[in-house]
């Protein structure tokens, strides 16, 4: 009965759009008034949790990606991407994709690659005569890649949950990030194929003059991505240090190098990353009481034997595993959900066979998609506000490119798993 209410509690309060701490403090505090546990039990498991150095990379790199976000560190990136795609049809929104997976390697977060792409690159889009409904939600759908390409904090926060490697999980996710990659940028242009009065980009002189000058002021932007995963793949830095590198390392580059960064916004950025920290740091340690909580009523058992009432098979396990985590993603914002779905859908995952780090890209993947699904969809709201473009116009796109990028990408890691487990694989073994 407790159990009942709860769940159905947390939904209605999430549909109601009532903030994802709150929510499942309203959960706590039906426990607590209902139930015949020891609520004190369970605020004790999420401190000894959270009272670990591995949980520092969350607010370490949540700075890092913020002052990165305000140090124009995405302009070179943007200028690669426009050189290399932005001369025939469709490819300056190609480049758009490229630019995302480039900057969701330093910034690891979804929202802030749509902010920081989706403010530079919808211009230029627009100016070129893209189809405006189309080009927000390619930015959109583009976003979560930072969710996969590592260092994510996504497969971060994963691997300390299930005790895995975080090598490995960044390795998996990886391998979901360049997939999805290729199928955005196949999908664009087909959709493309069609479309008249684009223009396409002019370049003065020499392309490979231009290209040369772009990659030279690129440099410090992707060398930070490059010395962090160097640093944890050499074991030179542990993933807490790296992470400490990653928000040191922005600082100079913001100020002295592009020149993003003064004095005020570097005291505005860290005050607003702090807001985020609190806000993550509440969410995560509400969410690992209420898991808690349901894994304390045997829920994960009790979701695994309703899932195996309707069928043993692998195969249609993990479908009904991947629907859920959809749903999941669809009320939650990525860090909650996926805190959620690591400890109730693990168990189930391994149990058909599947390896918990081969599960950490399919969980990548389920997160990203949530996030971009009608109807909450929480960055297609976001890509509304940055791009100026309604929900309504980008509907018919986005729903394209889940079910021709996204959806072929989750069935494709879900069901072969040699795809995100080669690199694992090839690496350490």
């Amino acid at each position: 009965m407790l159990l009942g209410l709860s769940i159905f509690l947390v939904v209605a309060l999430l549909i109601a759009g009532v903030a994802v701490p709150m929510a499942f403090g309203g959960v706590l505090i039906l426990i607590a008034l209902l139930g015949d546990h020891n609520i004190s039990a369970f605020m004790g498991t999420g401190h000894w949790k959270m009272n670990t150095i591995i949980i520092l990379v969350i607010p370490l790199f949540i700075v890092a990606g913020d002052l990165m976000q305000r140090g124009k560190i995405a302009g070179p990136i943007v200028a690669i991407a426009e050189l290399l795609l932005g001369r025939i049809k469709g490819g300056l929104s190609g480049a758009c994709v490229l630019a995302s997976a480039m900057f969701g390697a330093i910034s690891g977060s979804g929202a802030a690659t749509l902010t920081c792409i989706g403010s530079i690159m919808f211009p230029h889009l627009r100016r070129n005569r893209y189809p405006e409904g189309f080009s927000a939600a390619l930015l959109v759908c583009a976003s979560p890649l930072g969710l996969l390409i590592p260092p994510s904090g996504a497969q971060l926060i994963y691997a300390w949950l299930t005790q895995q490697s975080v090598l490995k999980c960044f390795l998996a996710a990886l391998a979901a990030g360049l997939l999805l990659t290729i199928f955005l940028i196949i999908v664009n242009f087909v959709m493309l194929r069609n479309a008249k009065n684009i223009e396409l980009t002019k370049i003065d002189g020499s392309p490979f003059v231009a290209l040369g000058k772009s990659t030279f002021n690129a440099v410090p932007a992707i060398l930070m991505p490059v010395v962090i995963l160097g640093g944890i793949y050499g074991g030179v830095m542990t993933p807490t240090e790296a992470a400490g590198v990653a928000a040191i390392y922005s600082i100079p580059v913001g100020f002295w190098i592009y020149k993003g960064l003064t004095w005020k916004i570097f005291w505005e950025t860290l005050k607003e990353s702090s807001v985020t920290i609190g806000v993550v740091m509440v969410m995560i340690f509400m969410v690992l009481i209420v898991s808690k909580f349901l894994i304390f009523e045997d829920v994960p058992t009790i979701a695994r034997n309703m899932i195996y009432s309707v069928s043993d098979n692998p195969v249609v396990v993990l479908l009904m595993i991947n629907v859920v985590m959809i749903l999941i993603g669809m009320l939650m914002d990525d860090f909650s959900g996926l805190v959620l779905s690591a400890s109730l859908l693990t168990p189930i995952a391994v149990s058909t066979g599947m390896d918990p780090v081969h599960f950490a890209a399919v969980l990548g993947v389920n997160m990203g998609m949530g996030n971009i699904t009608p109807p909450t969809a929480p960055l297609l709201f976001l890509g509304s506000r940055v791009t100026g473009v309604s929900v309504q116009a980008m509907m018919k796109p986005t729903l394209i490119f889940i079910t021709f990028a996204w959806l072929p990408t989750l069935m494709l890691i879900t069901y072969i798993p040699q795809i995100p487990m080669f690199l694992p694989n090839f690496f350490f073994e």
